[in-house]
């Protein structure tokens, strides 16, 4: 038939051109016995335009579990097998994880075909530099995703995250509170017909009046030596209220100040207005 080793191939589509397909690709999914999608429908669009007639599989997150008897099986029987996703690079975000770590406890070959991804054609793109942290879809509550750019915001690299673009300002106000004196790099229908880039300081950008739709790549722009911490405002002023039962103006700016290494001056302000 060929001479392609049986195994699984982790296979990058385009993420929006079709014409960005790498001549590998097409031959991996050529010749290849099965190839697991994550939406069949979605993925009929770029195999019809290949003239790929074979065998499709759904493939997703809900079903990936369930899905690895029958994917082991046919790779046991010396099958050639791809996994695709929508777009770009499979497993970054996507489903694959599961599976190519069955693959490795059953000694079966697992085998890359590289190709788009929105995150290294974001960070190309941002003139930010080329050291990042790519953290994938950011939480969709705002306690979690507090928690989770506190700890982020500590990182010396850009970070890079995907977000539904319907949900933009909600993420824009989140980064000005923790990365006020960073730069932001949003990208939007990368490769396609209408593609928009967006840049801009986080301190000046403003709130898009208009809906976006579809999945954003944001870039944020490395820590730089001498940006100040975030202050939580909230979580002080509880404790300067919780604080103030109980201890003098003076204390209280003591104990908090260094408890949370943060100026003094900024503690007696927000004391004052407590007092008055």
């Amino acid at each position: 038939m060929n001479n392609f080793a049986k195994g699984l191939y982790i296979v990058s589509t385009p993420i929006g051109n079709l014409e960005d397909i790498t001549f590998r690709a097409v031959e991996t999914l050529k010749q290849s016995d099965l190839i697991l999608c994550e939406d069949t429908r979605h993925s009929l669009k770029l195999l019809n335009t290949l003239n790929i007639k074979n065998n499709l599989m759904s493939y997703h997150k809900f079903n990936e579990k369930k899905s690895l008897k029958k994917i082991i099986e046919y790779l046991n029987e010396g099958k050639i097998l791809s996994l695709i996703s929508d777009a770009g690079t499979p497993v970054l975000s996507d489903p694959g994880n599961i599976i190519i770590n069955e693959c490795i406890k059953n000694r079966h070959n697992v085998f890359t075909v590289p190709g788009p991804s929105s995150v290294t054609a974001a960070v190309s793109l941002s003139g930010f530099g080329d050291k990042f942290l790519f953290y994938g879809f950011l939480p969709k509550t705002e306690n979690e995703l507090n928690t989770i750019l506190k700890k982020l915001k500590i990182e010396t690299f850009s970070l890079v995250f995907f977000v539904p673009a319907i949900k933009i300002n909600f993420y824009i106000k989140a980064f000005k509170k923790f990365f006020p004196k960073r730069s932001i790099f949003i990208a939007r229908e990368m490769t396609k017909k209408h593609e928009t880039y967006y840049r801009e300081s986080i301190e000046n950008i403003k709130l898009f009046k208009n809906i976006l739709k579809g999945e954003l790549t944001i870039v944020i722009s490395p820590k730089t030596n001498n940006e100040l911490p975030t202050i939580d405002l909230d979580k002080i002023e509880k404790q300067v209220l919780k604080y103030l039962k109980s201890y003098t103006v003076k204390d209280v700016v003591e104990l908090i100040s260094k408890k949370e290494k943060i100026s003094k001056k900024i503690i007696y302000n927000i004391c004052l207005k407590f007092k008055k």
